[in-house]
């Protein structure tokens, strides 16, 4: 032993490397000062359903240390992604919020960022994660951040287990693997033992945890929040973003595959996109509630940040329109230092007694001073207000405002009593006169916040039959990359909660018996707002490959791709080697190559015929060639095994494929019947096949090519 602890006033013994106390060297959890704690799970609340209380030391101290744990990258949404938009408010919020940004044609500056969790700012795009999605408003009443994510719940109902869950998530302490990566036994261990983990797991599992794109993912505010009108009325609301162009995800193969071939994918994807004019664009909506005492509506929580209310009981409400239209011109001056915080509000928004939320109000604030070197970060270009400030706050590292007079205090008679205090009618921001019932001090949640299992199973009844395939697929990868047993068996039993079906057959991927429910299984209505499938969307801004050689008709080729551009879509074109086709003509550009290209970064790939195997076409060279001969089932030639294998990877991950001009070949060498159902175009054009590829994308994927399991 390295150290040893008794009771009452005994010492400590220094560790074994003699610099100083131990630590985990005694029995029971403590303040960093060694005062002995009875309760670490709830924060210390004015009444179960109360505010929390800022004199609660164990919180502060908490999330404080975990807030400065990592110097200087953010310890969590490290890896990011951002760009420059505007935001145009519909004036259709009238009724519940006077913030200004929000009327009618409005036009505000914004600062998105988009990020995964747990991953480093290293890590790779594409690995299964939640994703934060946070605006920064900078209205001429203040700067608004609405800092939210990609998934409506989260882990966790109070701030002070924020630290746990994140640690629980990140890699391993002894050997800082896996990184980005919640398929290891500490993450598995805390939600199978935290089960109000439950509902955000499930999404995390489900396709929301692996998304297409940024540009085609939905945001949520997560917390409730209040909203008051210019008669002083208040509502409850949650905030969505949701995407023009739908929302939609990877396939876990194609995600793994990218995480190899494109780390940055989905931030070249966002960069690209808004350099060749495909402007990202989400309606930001609300879902409205009574402002009630109790803070419910029909019968789900509004203080509970792991619970949501399905759309169809609340429909969203659109309120304005942000646009993403210019990349940054550096990424450490603007995303990289970007500081977000949801206590930065406009009148007319003010926040609720959401126990996570308000662990948030604090913690964002101390991060950013820590991690941009102290408490001027607001100073900094990109996080500097629109509107005129003038705070009192004086000094400080990183000071670069320069003040004038003589008595930032308050009051003062030497600076002619400047600045003066404003009220509502000029503008101030003043909180919301909410009534705090009498209650007493406890560390306790309200009963309602003990449902872990009813809002995961409305999810997972939510789901079409293919989308509860991936989940099932997810869980069971997940769960097998697991060491300890008892944390299998756990998630089992928690899985068995929310539906025999999902337990039995992720049970049957570990080679476990399938445990029975613990608490009944609740009746819930499906929430198809819930499934991203069974629409259809624009498809601007998709890749389309198009597969050319030198035996190919350029005009034709030529023909595709401007088809492609006519409809919004973006072309890539792929041939043998870089360079361009018909040099002698109007020459074709080629974008990509046998050798570079891989299907993961296409929507949809067509070829124009059957490209005969080009000169670097063997093992030696490309291992994705592998051995080029005869075809023996045709008598034709083979197609260059690259191009087979660019189809036969599309057609596996549900996208559209096919071709023009003798495509048959190819497509039957990739295991394609040229007539084989939904998304596989075979036409006499390349404008034809573009139509008809364009088509297919409307619903993303070919998703009924692979019937789920019975």
């Amino acid at each position: 032993m390295g150290g040893t602890m008794t009771d009452g006033n005994s010492e400590v013994t220094p560790g074994p490397t003699g610099g100083g106390p131990p630590a985990q060297s005694g029995g029971h959890l403590t303040t960093a000062q060694g005062a002995r704690l009875y309760e670490s799970d709830h924060a210390l609340k004015a009444g179960a359903r109360g505010p929390v209380l800022i004199q609660d030391h164990h919180l502060r101290e908490k999330i404080t240390h975990f807030d400065h744990e990592r110097i200087p990258e953010r310890v969590v949404h490290a890896r990011g992604a951002a760009a420059h938009g505007v935001f145009q408010g519909y004036g259709t919020a009238g009724e519940v919020c006077k913030a200004a940004f929000l009327a009618k044609d409005a036009e505000t500056p914004v600062f998105v960022r988009f990020s995964t969790v747990l991953g480093s700012r290293g890590s790779a795009d594409t690995v299964r994660d939640t994703r934060g999605f946070a605006t920064k408003f900078y209205t001429g009443e203040g700067t608004f951040d609405l800092v939210g994510n990609n998934i409506p719940v989260f882990f966790i109902q109070d701030a002070l287990k924020f630290p746990d869950v994140v640690h629980a998530a990140k890699p391993h302490p002894d050997r800082e693997i896996p990184q980005a990566q919640s398929a290891h036994d500490t993450f598995w261990d805390f939600v199978s033992l935290h089960t109000e983990a439950t509902h955000h797991t499930l999404w995390n599992m489900s396709d929301r945890g692996i998304p297409r794109s940024y540009r085609m993912m939905e945001g949520f505010g997560v917390h409730t929040f209040r909203l008051v009108n210019t008669a002083g009325e208040t509502a409850l609301v949650k905030f969505h973003w949701k995407p023009r162009l739908g929302v939609h995800s990877l396939v876990w193969e194609e995600a793994q595959l990218i995480g190899g071939m494109d780390p940055d994918f989905h931030r070249r994807d966002l960069a690209e996109a808004i350099d060749a004019g495909a402007f990202p664009q989400w309606e930001l909506g609300i879902q409205v509630f009574p402002d009630t005492p109790d803070q419910t509506f029909e019968g789900v929580d509004l203080l509970d940040p792991t619970k949501l209310v399905p759309e169809e009981r609340a429909p969203v409400q659109p309120i304005g329109l942000l646009t993403l239209n210019a990349n940054p011109d550096n990424y450490f001056e603007e995303t990289e230092q970007v500081a977000f915080h949801p206590g930065h509000l406009v009148p007319g928004i003010d926040v609720t007694d959401d126990p996570l939320l308000a662990g948030r109000l604090f913690s964002y604030l101390d991060t950013q001073i820590s991690r941009l070197g102290g408490p001027n970060f607001g100073q900094l270009p990109v996080n500097r207000p629109h509107a005129p400030v003038d705070d009192m706050l004086r000094d400080g590292m990183h000071q670069s405002a320069v003040h004038t007079g003589v008595a930032p205090y308050r009051p003062n008679s030497l600076d002619g009593g400047c600045p003066f205090l404003a009220g509502a009618d000029t503008g101030a921001y003043v909180e919301a006169p909410v009534r705090v019932p009498e209650a007493s001090k406890v560390r306790e949640a309200p009963a309602s916040f003990s449902d872990h299992f009813t809002q995961p199973r409305l999810f997972w009844l939510s789901m079409t039959p293919t989308e509860r395939e991936h989940i099932i697929a997810a869980y069971t990868f997940e769960l097998n990359k697991c060491v300890e047993q008892p944390v299998k068996e756990r998630a089992l039993a928690v899985l068995a909660n929310i539906d025999p079906r999902l337990c039995e057959d992720v049970a049957e991927g570990l080679g476990l018996p399938a445990p029975k429910a613990t608490v009944p299984l609740v009746a819930a209505d499906a929430s198809p707002a819930l499934s991203q499938m069974g629409g259809t969307w624009p498809a601007d801004g998709r890749v389309v490959g198009i597969v050319a050689d030198g035996s190919t008709d350029p005009d034709g080729v030529r023909a595709a791709r401007q088809a492609v551009l006519d409809a919004g879509m973006v072309p890539l074109v792929i041939a043998p080697t870089g360079g361009t086709l018909d040099a002698d003509g109007d020459p074709v550009e080629v974008q990509r190559t046998f050798a570079t290209a891989r299907s993961v970064e296409f929507d949809a790939v067509l070829t124009a015929g059957a490209p005969a195997p080009a000169a670097d076409a063997h093992g030696a060279r490309d291992a994705k060639a592998g051995n080029t001969g005869d075809m023996g089932r045709t008598g034709k030639a083979a197609p260059d095994p690259r191009v087979v294998l660019l189809l036969a990877e599309a057609y596996r991950h549900g996208k559209a494929v096919g071709g023009w001009n003798g495509a048959e070949t190819v497509l039957e060498a990739a295991g394609i019947a040229p007539s084989e159902g939904p998304g596989v175009i075979v036409s006499d054009s390349g404008t034809e096949a573009v139509r008809a590829a364009a088509e297919a994308l409307a619903g993303h994927r070919a998703w009924d090519r692979f019937p789920p399991a019975p």
